[in-house]
């Protein structure tokens, strides 16, 4: 039975016996002849024999395993490799397929390969997911057939293997490594000048572009022959607060991820970045209750508390109250802090109705609203009009867009900071209102 359910028919198999049957059939309406079919059918059961030989006189002819990340970064493009190596003393031809998790919904993960006999192979793909939680892959099928190519015999290995999708950890390790490597530029992240700066001197480092020229040491440029700044400390252990909305507003998908989701890699990746620059972090959620609030630290295991209360996020993308979280932040964070506020507004009426909370965290704390652009209605807008119905869904579009930009104006009239984005570009956008406001020394 166990030879039965890792035996399969090859495509040759099917062609060779449709031959022998229509060289019956031809025999049977001529007549005579009937030597040839049979001599035929004798010839192709000695070579299922001998194929079936070939692929099971090795017990263990192909060996392999898929090698997965301890987890999965949402998100961003994650590589998985399967390793495959022949034993057998001959050249196979190889049909991989992946059992990959249903959330992915792809069933066209399947590898064509040949093996020399005693060499090895790795195949490289790669996964996107677009939901946290946990994904559970099932086994990665190998089928092999030899030269002869009538039989197929399926091996299996890695089965049933569970991965952890969490928060863009990808993504907060390339800024983390380009803050170290001062390459944030490459990203979009844009070089800020300094309105004014900390008294309290650090270093003297060359000049580069965008750096203040009334902080240019001469003295050290005359022994250098070269332009040297002085550079002067940023304010630090000033604590940097990430609120995640989680009500319905947030629920709206861009590229097969929930605005949701988008907050959550960014806030990820924010508080990183804050600690970096030896702030301190911490993470609010709510929706119509207070979620879960991790206190602003800086401590060598804040990024991996931040990591895993952002991996269990839940919501049930209920009406946000904004009141409940303008009162618990009063009682709770106590310290002038940066609240940077992730949810959404789709019109000025939205906005009317918070307005009074934010204006009350904003009396507090120095409050950035951070909400999204509609890329889909920005598309529309671009797109010519062919017909009177495409004409007023263009007119519909430009309302809301422009009703966006009239929300960001209301928001600065209240002296509240705000920043309109597009899902794809807020990491970009917060790292540069943080970098922003931090040289303009108002945290």
């Amino acid at each position: 039975m166990k030879l039965l359910r890792s035996l399969y028919l090859g495509n040759r198999f099917f062609l060779a016996s449709g031959v022998i049957a229509a060289c019956f059939i031809a025999t049977f309406i001529l007549g005579g002849y009937i030597v040839v079919p049979k001599v035929l059918f004798f010839i192709a059961g000695a070579l299922v024999l001998t194929d079936l030989l070939l692929l099971y006189r090795t017990q263990k002819g192909m060996q392999g395993h898929r090698f997965t990340p301890e987890k999965l970064s949402n998100g961003d493009d994650n590589e998985l490799r399967i390793y495959l190596e022949n034993f057998y003393a001959f050249v196979v031809s190889v049909r991989v397929i992946d059992e990959i998790p249903h959330q992915f919904q792809r069933r066209d993960v399947s590898f064509y390969l040949q093996v020399q006999p005693g060499d090895n192979k790795t195949i490289r793909y790669y996964l996107r997911p677009v939901k946290r939680g946990e994904y559970s892959f099932g086994a990665v099928n190998v089928f092999v057939s030899s030269p002869l190519g009538l039989l197929l015999r399926r091996f299996t290995f890695s089965a049933n293997k569970t991965v952890p999708v969490y928060p863009s950890y990808i993504q907060m390790r390339k800024y983390e490594l380009l803050a170290i490597s001062n390459r944030l530029t490459e990203t979009g992240i844009k070089k800020i000048r300094r309105i004014g700066h900390n008294l309290e001197f650090e270093l003297i480092k060359e000049y580069v572009s965008g750096d203040d020229f009334r902080t240019i040491n001469w003295k050290a440029t005359a022994r250098k022959e070269r332009l040297m700044v002085n550079h002067f400390q940023d304010e630090r252990s000033q604590q940097v607060y990430s609120l995640i909305d989680k009500g319905r507003v947030m629920r709206m998908p861009f590229d097969g991820m929930s605005l949701l989701d988008y907050a959550i890699n960014a806030s990820l990746v924010i508080s990183n970045i804050a600690i970096k620059r030896s702030d301190k972090a911490g993470i609010l959620t709510f929706q119509d209750k207070v979620g879960t609030l991790v206190p602003a630290s800086r401590t060598s295991n804040q990024m991996g508390r931040i990591l895993e209360v952002l991996y269990n996020q839940k919501t049930a993308y209920r009406e946000t109250d904004f009141s409940i979280v303008h009162n618990y932040i009063r009682r709770k964070i106590t310290q002038r802090s940066l609240l940077l506020l992730y949810t959404n507004f789709e019109s000025m009426y939205s906005l009317q109705r918070q307005l009074p909370y934010l204006q009350g965290l904003a009396r507090l704390h120095l409050l950035v609203v951070i909400f999204f652009e509609n890329t889909e209605m920005k598309n529309l807008i671009e797109q010519p009009a062919g017909d009177l119905r495409e004409v007023y869904h263009k007119a519909i579009a430009e309302k809301f867009t422009l009703e966006k930009k009239q929300i960001v104006k209301e928001l600065k009239k209240h002296g509240i900071q705000a920043v309109l984005t597009t899902p794809q570009q807020l990491t970009v956008a917060t790292i540069n209102k943080y970098l922003e406001l931090k040289a303009r020394g108002l945290i």
